[in-house]
């Protein structure tokens, strides 16, 4: 039975082997998200990842990935996998994040992780999550969702993707809409204006407010910031 979903983002910088001199300045975005994590696990001790990559995919429980490609050998899984064996290549930064966040909040929790490409249409989003509800709600068990997502990269001109006028005001719509549950927002989001603004999570939340589908959800908010010049949304919403 679908309980709760949990909503981070993916900075690399999240994980501290990888932060640096950075780790700091992201402290506050690293304790809320494993504090986010910890009460979806204290919710139910069964996920589902939702996240955008490059192509679509899923990924199991026995998934075992490393953050070596961003610089540090950090391993994680999603709760199944033989931590002797070798890391799977070229797993999504989503579902990285997602399997140290478990590792911090409980390892006992297991995932498994959907991967929606950045270009997928919202109709089919929305298909997506109406079927993940039908599934979970199909069982006993409790079951969580961890949302992985970040908001606008073009926020300043030093963000990764420079700075795009536009980009502020679009992410504090986006901002009072992951804070207040607006599925409808959620709903409209433009895949192309997103792209142009890099608003990486917009699958995400889509298949998000798919999940809830006529449900209004019971929204925390654990953070909202932009170090960096990329948006970045943390909290936790209920049924």
């Amino acid at each position: 039975m679908f309980t709760a979903a949990a909503l981070v983002s993916a900075p690399p910088l999240l994980i501290p082997e990888l932060a640096g001199g950075a780790a700091t300045e992201t402290a506050d975005l690293r304790a809320a998200s494993v504090a986010a994590a910890q009460h979806l696990a204290a919710r139910a001790r069964r996920w589902t990842v939702l996240g955008v990559g490059g192509t679509e995919a899923e990924y199991g429980p026995d998934t075992l990935g490393t953050f070596a490609g961003f610089g540090a050998d950090v391993r994680v899984q999603l709760g199944g996998a033989d931590p002797t064996a070798s890391p799977a290549p070229a797993v999504p930064l989503a579902v990285l994040v997602a399997g140290w966040l478990r590792a911090q909040a409980d390892p006992t929790v297991v995932a498994d992780a959907i991967v929606l490409a950045a270009d997928t249409s919202p109709v089919y989003c929305a298909d997506v999550g109406a079927a993940l509800r039908s599934r979970l709600d199909a069982t006993a068990e409790p079951h969580g969702v961890l949302v992985v997502g970040d908001g606008a990269t073009t926020l300043t001109a030093k963000a990764p993707g420079a700075f795009d006028d536009r980009a502020p005001e679009v992410q504090r719509e986006l901002d009072a809409a992951l804070t207040a549950g607006n599925l409808e927002f959620l709903r409209q989001l433009d895949p192309v204006a997103c792209a142009d603004l890099g608003i990486e999570g917009r699958a995400a939340w889509q298949v998000l407010a798919g999940l809830f589908g006529d449900d209004a959800p019971r929204c925390r908010t654990d953070y909202q910031g932009a170090p960096y010049g990329v948006g970045y949304h943390v909290g936790t919403w209920e049924l």
